[in-house]
């Protein structure tokens, strides 16, 4: 396909030096067929490139997508170098939430001081959310910054992770906690690769598409009620315009407030505050993000219900919505007030002790706001104690679209 201005064009986010990052998406076309893309993103530096993949990426191949080593090979050089193009420097990181954290940064800053790459280097991220996050944040301490690029491969970090510069590494008292604002120079998506993901993975970037039709656009919510089967299934057009839409979305917002200063980008933290607590708890990896994020959704409209901001009747289409995603819609019955509230507790959005939670004063109106009672947010909390403990099947029943072994929901 030809390549088209995604979230960057017409206002976009905010980056380094007061620029903006490119979004170069490739509908099907294949990121091996855009070397010129690449080497934009390289002439930003115009030295060595070190080269972070998820797990199975690097070596990965087929007729949907070429492996990530021969691509960015093509459009920078072999591990000999030459003389026209950059050497590339590939860092293999394992997948998954869990090891989001230091030891997996240390990989990508070992290889750059092996190579003794310089602030003329640049690293490219090409895998899910996970390593988009792990190497902006290498980028941004590497040398006190260099330059890097974001080829997502997971929906979710499409629509989500991979736009706006948010880069971390977790802690196990807290996802996220450790980490910078740094830009990335280009975006660049091929839509193709989604192909790749399992249906697990698929479901989670769906529930950070429904986010945005909650927190800010009620017309794209309807519109994903009304397709959310063609979506699961994976049509081009329909996966294509969730994904922009998204990235739309998500830039109005980060141009908007780029450092979360103001309090507007903390919106697209909608369900983020207990799907934190929920990560975190269960084991970094045992819910996907997007699973957990979704479970917390169903939370902030229930408790945004219960102060009467909410009509009853979005939380029953947004829990309904999300299952049809398959996803999970309640969170694990082993999360008890006191898990919920320890890990809460040293969320990013407390501020001098205060919690502050992202809720809903209808649908599309977002809010960030400390202005409730603690009762409320207990009594949300002990609602699906209390669902659990009245019909512990149904309630797994909701839960099954995880797949494996229930006990890791019922066992801290």
């Amino acid at each position: 396909g030809e390549p088209h201005g995604g979230a960057g064009d017409g206002g976009g986010e905010g980056c380094r030096g007061g620029t903006r990052a490119d979004v170069v998406a490739e509908c099907g076309g294949g990121v091996a067929d855009v070397p010129d893309s690449f080497r934009a993103g390289f002439a930003a530096g115009g030295g060595a490139v070190c080269a972070a993949f998820g797990e199975g990426v690097e070596d990965s191949g087929g007729d949907e997508y070429d492996g990530g080593a021969a691509v960015l090979r093509a459009a920078g050089g072999d591990a000999e170098g030459a003389a026209d193009k950059p050497e590339v420097i590939s860092v293999v990181l394992e997948d998954g939430e869990e090891f989001k954290n230091f030891a997996s940064l240390q990989q990508i800053l070992d290889a750059c001081l092996t190579h003794r790459l310089d602030r003329k280097s640049c690293l490219v991220a090409l895998g899910g959310g996970v390593v988009g996050d792990i190497t902006g944040f290498a980028a941004a301490i590497y040398v006190r910054g260099v330059p890097f690029i974001q080829c997502p491969t997971t929906l979710l970090a499409v629509v989500d992770s991979a736009v706006g510069g948010k880069t971390a590494v977790n802690h196990p008292m807290g996802k996220n906690m450790i980490g910078a604002f740094y830009q990335p120079e280009a975006v660049i998506v091929d839509t193709a690769v989604l192909a790749t993901l399992d249906d697990r993975q698929f479901s989670a970037g769906v529930a950070e598409v429904v986010k945005y039709g909650l927190i800010r656009d009620p017309e794209f919510f309807v519109w994903c009620e009304e397709n959310m089967e063609r979506l699961m299934a994976r049509e081009p057009e329909v996966v294509d315009y969730a994904m922009r839409k998204s990235c739309e979305n998500k830039a109005e917002v980060v141009a908007a407030d780029e450092t979360e200063s103001s309090g507007v980008r903390a919106t697209l933290n909608l369900g983020h505050t207990f799907g934190h607590a929920i990560e975190a708890a269960m084991g970094y990896g045992s819910w996907l993000h997007g699973e957990a994020v979704a479970a917390g959704m169903v939370m902030a409209c229930e408790m945004s219900n219960r102060l009467d901001w909410l009509p009853e009747s979005v939380t029953e289409r947004t829990e309904k919505l999300l299952a049809r995603a398959r996803l999970p819609v309640r969170p694990p019955p082993s999360m008890t007030l006191e898990l919920f509230m320890t890990y809460m507790s040293i969320d990013k959005k407390v501020e001098s002790g205060v919690l502050k939670l992202i809720l809903l004063k209808g649908l599309g109106k977002a809010v960030v706001t400390a202005d409730f009672e603690e009762a409320v947010l207990f009594d949300t909390i002990m609602h699906y104690q209390k669902l659990y403990t009245e019909n512990p099947q149904d309630y797994e029943n909701l839960l099954s679209v995880l797949g494996g072994d229930l006990r890791l929901m019922r066992d801290s």
